[in-house]
């Protein structure tokens, strides 16, 4: 597992630096400005805050509520950094957190500022306390602010004791559109052979991504509408993201759609 969740990291970094962020156009009176309300929330919430900065790949807020939530030094972990916090979690939730938060970084690189702006990730998974004994915990994730080019540049993060304190049950992840309801559920990405794009999904994807609808698609391929639309839950589910633009333009970047004859 430990040479998994390193591969892992390796993809996170290479995803966060593929960010084409210009430093001299990132505004940092920005978070300023957020500062009075994050404090707000310390005292008035029970929640442990967190703000990422994506361009610096560290946090540049932490919140105090760590103290008597989890009984964490607030200092070491500013002194530490993302080492302190991927410590504390369980191995195995930590892959599957890196897992969910490369496909949501891809997710949010590929929406529109509105898409961004109005969806949520929500996860639940276990960490050591400062006792040393696993809790589960409830973690809250959305877009704080977008740099100029609009790429997700902070990140807010809630943090609270969950409910649920089945320790058995691994990591959870879903996200949300806030707008209209809509929640995707995350599934662990097995990149076996097994789990890749059969020829007929493939074959949909790249007719998904030409604009055919599903009835379109179906009249083409002679099948039904039904199976046409199986075929598209099937493929989000295998490349693990939130809709068919999401796996299309996975598609692209992975060279999945290079080679099919219109």
């Amino acid at each position: 597992m430990e040479e998994e969740i390193s591969l892992l990291y390796r993809q996170y970094l290479e995803l966060l630096a593929s960010i084409p962020f210009r430093e001299e156009d990132l505004d940092y009176t920005l978070f300023e400005h957020h500062l009075h309300f994050l404090r707000m929330l310390d005292v008035m919430e029970h929640s442990a805050v967190t703000v990422f900065d994506l361009y610096r790949k560290e946090h540049i807020y932490i919140s105090r509520k760590y103290e008597s939530l989890l009984g964490y030094d607030v200092a070491q972990a500013e002194n530490e950094g993302n080492a302190f916090f991927d410590s504390k979690i369980h191995p195995e939730d930590l892959r599957l957190l890196l897992r969910e938060g490369i496909v949501f970084l891809r997710y949010g690189l590929e929406a529109s500022r509105e898409e961004m702006k109005t969806h949520k990730l929500i996860s639940d998974y276990r960490v050591l306390n400062a006792r040393g004994v696993y809790v589960r915990v409830i973690e809250q994730k959305m877009v704080m602010e977008l740099d100029p080019s609009g790429y997700p540049w902070l990140t807010l993060c809630l943090l609270d004791i969950s409910p649920d304190q089945d320790l058995d049950r691994p990591c959870r992840n879903c996200l949300i559109n806030l707008q209209n309801g809509d929640i995707f559920t995350f599934r662990d990405f097995n990149p076996d052979e097994d789990s890749l794009l059969t020829k007929r999904e493939t074959e949909i994807l790249h007719l998904i991504s030409k604009g055919f609808v599903s009835k379109q698609i179906a009249d083409r391929l002679f099948i039904s509408v039904n199976t046409v639309n199986t075929h598209r839950q099937r493929i989000i589910e295998k490349m693990n993201v939130p809709n068919t633009q999401a796996a299309i333009s996975y598609a692209r970047r992975a060279g999945l759609l290079g080679f099919i004859p219109d």
